[in-house]
């Protein structure tokens, strides 16, 4: 009996993960113990034999609960495999019990049976639930995505509304201003003219009409924020722009203490207009030098990422505050005493008309990171071959 037992383990067992080897091997040794009882005690003990036969249930029970149908099945065929000859061999002098042995053998498999056949349905029930489960989180996920996009939207439209009203307003500010500041400027112009280079009054007409000029050129930052140029959708490389401004401000940098790391590499070309993104760049560092007043350091990483290219620039400021992190890149909000608060709100209307994205974030450890995405233009290339080509095949 032993060697059957342990056949039939190695048979079953490879496919068996460690708990259910185990399981396996308890019901075995459960049947064994059983059948030993009843091969090791004299049939003169009816009433500890009748016992030891309700003593089977247990492990066909247990098969059919933890391995389903081949499990009660299979120990309940194990069970009357080992029963059977010790009541043809041991009982035979009674006749009149065959008949209650043989029905109590086929109940052990009726009883195998209905265990494994129930603890099937709700083996596949409870996938069932469980694939009901995962699919329920994964709609969640993708509402939850969808929220965040329409609210995404939505800030977005409550941007382009503000806009709307601020180009509205500037075009009347544009004309009411203008005409004025021309009228001074040729006053002063005239005034200047009257008297001779040496003399302070046209010094003084010199300084009007310069301080003419530089509320003219406010004006015009102010219209090109409220009613930007259309862009032209062409590339540029990134890496160069920056070189460029890294070398305008190098010296504001270095006067103020501020060491400014890049770990250069080439990038590709991405969507973008070179001069307008030479404005965002500047925006960007002039916005950390101002940040580090007294000295500090401005990293700047720069990498590709699939189709993307992400450009990094973190400094070692006061950083900003949690509850101003989602006004930073509205128009005329500023945290600086002699800010307009439209440098960044610049930078953040051409980022999103070349189809990049902008945000901001200030680390546990301090400062302010900046965190700039373009689309590699070699990336569109193929995407546009592609689409050409299967429109060409459809053709």
């Amino acid at each position: 009996m032993p060697l059957i037992l342990e056949n039939i383990f190695n048979k079953f067992s490879f496919s068996l993960n460690r708990q259910q080897q185990r399981r396996l091997i308890a019901l075995l040794t459960m049947v064994a113990a059983v059948t030993a009882l009843h091969y090791l005690t004299a049939t003169q003990h009816s009433s500890v034999h009748d016992i030891y036969r309700r003593l089977y249930y247990v492990p066909i029970v247990l098969g059919g609960i933890w391995f389903s149908l081949r499990g009660g099945v299979g120990i309940a065929i194990l069970v009357s495999f080992l029963y059977a000859p010790h009541v043809l061999f041991q009982w035979g002098h009674l006749p009149s019990s065959h008949l209650e042995q043989y029905l109590e053998i086929l109940l052990y498999n009726t009883i195998g049976y209905l265990t494994g056949f129930l603890s099937s349905k709700e083996h596949a029930q409870r996938l069932r639930a469980e694939e009901s489960a995962q699919r329920l989180t994964a709609s969640y996920d993708k509402l939850r995505h969808q929220a965040d996009l329409i609210l995404e939207i939505e800030d977005q439209l409550r941007r382009a509304d503000r806009l709307t009203a601020l180009g509205e307003l500037s075009a009347g500010m544009a004309h009411e201003i203008r005409n004025p500041l021309g009228s001074i400027r040729g006053t002063a112009e005239i005034l200047r003219d009257a008297f001779p280079p040496e003399n302070r009054y046209s010094e003084f007409s010199q300084i009007l009409i310069s301080e003419v000029d530089r509320l003219n050129k406010v004006l015009e930052d102010f219209l090109s924020f409220a009613r930007p140029k259309s862009s032209e959708k062409n590339d540029f490389r990134p890496d160069e722009v920056l070189r460029e401004v890294l070398q305008l401000t190098q010296q504001q940098a270095a006067k103020q203490r501020i060491s400014i790391s890049w770990d250069e590499q080439p990038l590709p070309a991405t969507l973008g207009n070179a001069a307008q993104f030479k404005q965002v760049f500047l925006n960007l560092i002039l916005n950390a030098l101002q940040a580090m007043s007294a000295g500090g350091q401005l990293r700047i990483s720069t990498t590709r990422r699939g189709e993307q290219v992400e450009m990094v620039f973190q400094d070692t400021g006061p950083g900003i505050p949690q509850e101003y992190l989602d006004k930073v890149f509205n128009p005329f909000f500023t945290t600086k005493d002699e800010g307009t608060g439209l440098g960044l709100a610049i930078t953040y209307r051409i980022v999103r008309n070349h189809f990049g994205r902008i945000s901001v974030a200030c680390p546990p450890e301090g400062g302010t990171v900046f965190t700039l995405t373009l689309q590699a233009v070699d990336h569109l290339c193929q995407d546009e071959e592609s689409y050409g080509e299967t429109n060409s095949a459809d053709r």
